[in-house]
């Protein structure tokens, strides 16, 4: 897993628990640095499976939720590893490389890493293709900025534009990948990149970016407040086959594609897009007390005995608790009155995602086509 980048990079790993072990001064630094400033963080949450081979695009595309075929190295795509129930077992952040064999990477989260890189080999059968341990290769730092993207630039020269693009060159002889992530809704100013480093070189990268002027080494277990804000979920150990894609808005940020082939559990996926009422959805919250935990259930205080949805990322929060992307029954939604695991738990305090809940099967109205041209 990523053990190693810890060893490797100790100076990045960050406090064992920054709840308690940053003051408040170093704390409020990092945050203020992720909502406008420039910073750089390991991201030792995250696995990393490498994929080559003749057909590791085909044999992809027959298994994720989202066109791999027709992934080309300018671009990122999520996607999701389902059960034949239609139940994630894993959400991916996908890219090629542009390295002569053209490898897939296929980033998740660390805890799943190895079970979901050994289900998918199992599958592979007559394909040439190829599921090894990215980790062992790759450290995955995460950086966003004006002091990150001039450290950037010395590699890349140009930078990937928007969200979910991706530019591509060489440390020494080794590939190195950056693809630009989606934006979190509470720091949209601040560009937000994962940046896939040989690790041969990855002690070195590391001191160019903490050295930039203005940089701000941030804690991984903080830099997770990104990612919640992003509104796009990750799925866990704790987490696995809980979710058909639209429960956690998978299908709403990019991460299914509905014109494509058959996948695992594609049949109730569509089904559920198509024939049935979406009635969960992912929500961004905010809640005090201690840290929730993945999987953790909700209530409704009026309610108790009967969950009505459950944590699905916790991150902590600036002015303290911690906010949490959950999925939850939008009549739940509706009450305004959910709590952590009890009737007299912490109460949720929901916020605005950074994004629209959208059909994408459905077109466009005129009046939002103008909306859309008007803004670019």
């Amino acid at each position: 897993m990523t053990s190693q980048w810890r060893e490797l990079l100790p100076q990045a790993a960050g406090a064992a628990s920054p709840e308690t072990d940053l003051d408040a001064s170093a704390r409020a630094a990092q945050f203020d640095a992720m909502r406008g400033g420039s910073f750089a963080s390991l991201a030792s949450d995250t696995g990393l499976i490498a994929v080559n081979g003749a057909d590791a695009a085909t044999f992809l595309h027959g298994q994720l939720t989202n066109d791999v075929e027709r992934l080309s190295p300018a671009q990122a795509r999520l996607a999701g590893y389902c059960s034949a129930k239609g139940r994630l077992l894993a959400t991916f952040l996908m890219w090629r490389d542009a390295s002569p064999d053209a490898t897939i990477y296929l980033a998740c989260d660390a805890s799943v890493q190895a079970a979901v890189q050994k289900r998918l080999s199992m599958f592979v059968l007559r394909a040439k293709a190829k599921l090894t341990d990215g980790t062992a290769t790759h450290v995955l730092l995460q950086a966003g900025g004006p002091a990150a993207e001039a450290v950037l630039a010395k590699t890349f020269g140009s930078l990937p534009a928007s969200a979910l693009t991706a530019v591509h060159g060489t440390l020494g002889d080794a590939p190195t990948s950056l693809v630009r992530l989606p934006d979190a809704g509470s720091a949209r100013s601040l560009s937000r990149f994962l940046w896939s480093v040989p690790v041969a070189h990855a002690a070195a990268v590391w001191a160019s970016l903490v050295q930039a002027p203005g940089l701000v080494a941030v804690d991984p277990a903080l830099a997770a407040w990104l990612e919640v804000h992003s509104g796009v979920a990750r799925v866990t150990t704790a987490t696995q086959e809980q979710f058909v894609p639209q429960m956690i808005n998978w299908e709403v940020v990019g991460g299914v594609s509905f014109r494509k082939g058959c996948y695992p559990g594609q049949e109730v996926v569509a089904r559920s897009q198509y024939r049935g009422t979406i009635k969960r959805r992912l929500h961004l919250a905010h809640v005090a007390g201690e840290r929730p935990s993945p999987a953790q259930e909700l209530v409704e205080a009026s309610d108790p005995d009967q969950p009505c949805g459950m944590v699905v990322q916790a991150a902590p929060a600036p002015t303290g608790g911690y906010d949490v992307l959950v999925e939850l029954k939008l009549a739940a939604r509706e009450t305004d009155d959910v709590r952590l695991g009890k009737a007299d738990g912490p109460a949720l305090a929901f916020a605005a995602l950074p994004y629209e809940i959208v059909d994408p099967t459905e077109a466009p109205s005129p009046s939002s086509q103008a909306s859309s041209a008007a803004a670019s």
